[in-house]
């Protein structure tokens, strides 16, 4: 099978929907002849790459039986397409954000709304990351028969590395001699929490606890999801917490890996915004596949990355409580934490592969060709 692989954000700009295009249209690559348009240059490029990506995904169809577009973004592009090659197939992967968007303030979300939803549904199928997704896309008009599920994946030789907890403690430029590392990995934006966990769980664990939140810090003029990284600041520095905490935006791949492989244990206080949602929760599975365990709210995508008792555990989002006793709990058994890590890293192995997952991608396009034809 031929395929066309369009990408509107590509490595190596950092971000969870940037790491799932480039692993998804490797692991094409293994079982088809793959060709990727990708942006590797950003959103402030977007508005070169869109027309020029439409005119040359338009004289190259001929070639390919089908276009995957990365996200809801490319939509307008692929059902473009479609009009000028109808004998061809159109798929597009569907983020959380690419659904919610449309609900959001402003006239770029209302553009959105008015043309990048009803491209969605005149494409073929639509790959969902999560089910909540799916349950998002059916409140906005979006046919369930439409939507297949099938979840993000990773490759756990490029996430595990050696290192030491001397490597962690130069990142962190802090002694963490008898201290336990929290550590949160993603975008500081609202629904991921780490706000709402400085403020409400740090300041209830012990003082040897030390949290750590790491990930790409949003533009404040993006659209999409706001900046949270300052009152992230603002609140460690009002409650005194300058010696328990720290945020780095836009980590170096090196020295994220490095805290992924050393942190004592990985959480995601995800929390319900409006307008917002955890289209899978990548990370969750990220450190499983480190050999972690993973504390995170059940809410959204999370539901889908971890089964809790398998490869993490789940909390109610907003209870300060559970999340402090949990973390108790955990961080007090060193050696369940090594076993259970190792018991969570097989799961993701045996379930979120990246040579299974574009299998199943690879499944779901034939078996739409084989419908439609």
């Amino acid at each position: 099978m031929r395929i066309l692989f369009i990408s509107h954000s590509f490595p190596p700009i950092f971000g969870g929907v940037e790491r799932q295009n480039y692993y998804l249209s490797e692991g094409l690559k293994k079982h088809a002849a793959v060709t990727v348009i990708a942006n590797t240059k950003g959103k402030w490029f977007l508005p070169v790459f869109l027309p020029v990506t439409f005119l040359r995904a338009l004289f190259l169809m001929p070639s390919y039986d089908v276009c995957l577009v990365g996200n809801g973004v490319l939509a307008p592009i692929a059902a473009g397409l479609k009009i000028f090659h109808p004998g061809k197939k159109f798929f597009s992967v569907v983020h959380g954000l690419d659904i919610t968007f449309a609900s959001k303030k402003g006239l770029l979300s209302k553009i959105y709304k008015a043309v990048n939803i009803p491209s969605l549904k005149k494409l073929d199928r639509l790959f969902m990351v999560g089910n909540q997704t799916i349950d998002e896309a059916v409140k906005i008009g979006i046919a369930r028969e439409h939507c297949i599920f099938i979840p993000n994946g990773i490759l756990l030789d490029e996430l595990t590395i050696p290192c030491s907890r001397q490597d962690m403690e130069k990142i962190l430029g802090i002694n963490i001699t008898g201290k336990k590392i929290i550590l949160r990995v993603g975008r500081l934006v609202p629904h991921k929490g780490v706000h709402w966990f400085i403020r409400n769980v740090l300041p209830k664990l012990p003082d040897n606890y030390f949290f750590a939140a790491v990930g790409g810090i949003v533009s404040d003029n993006a659209a999409g999801d706001k900046n949270d990284f300052p009152i992230c600041e603002k609140a460690i520095q009002e409650l005194g917490l300058q010696q328990r905490a720290k945020l780095i935006g836009n980590i170096p791949e090196p020295d994220k890996l490095i805290l992924m492989n050393c942190a004592d244990l990985h959480i995601g206080p995800n929390i319900q915004v409006p307008g917002s949602m955890e289209g899978f929760g990548i990370t969750a599975i990220e450190g499983g596949a480190c050999g972690k365990v993973i504390l995170a709210s059940n809410l959204e995508g999370l539901k889908d990355a971890i089964k809790d008792g398998e490869n993490g555990f789940l909390v109610e989002p907003g209870d300060a409580d559970a999340y402090v006793k949990k973390i108790n709990e955990l961080l007090s058994d060193d050696g369940f934490r090594e076993e259970f890590g190792a018991k969570a890293r097989q799961y993701v192995l045996d379930n979120f592969s990246w040579d299974n997952i574009s299998k199943k991608y690879l499944e779901e396009i034939q078996k739409t060709i084989a419908i439609k034809q």
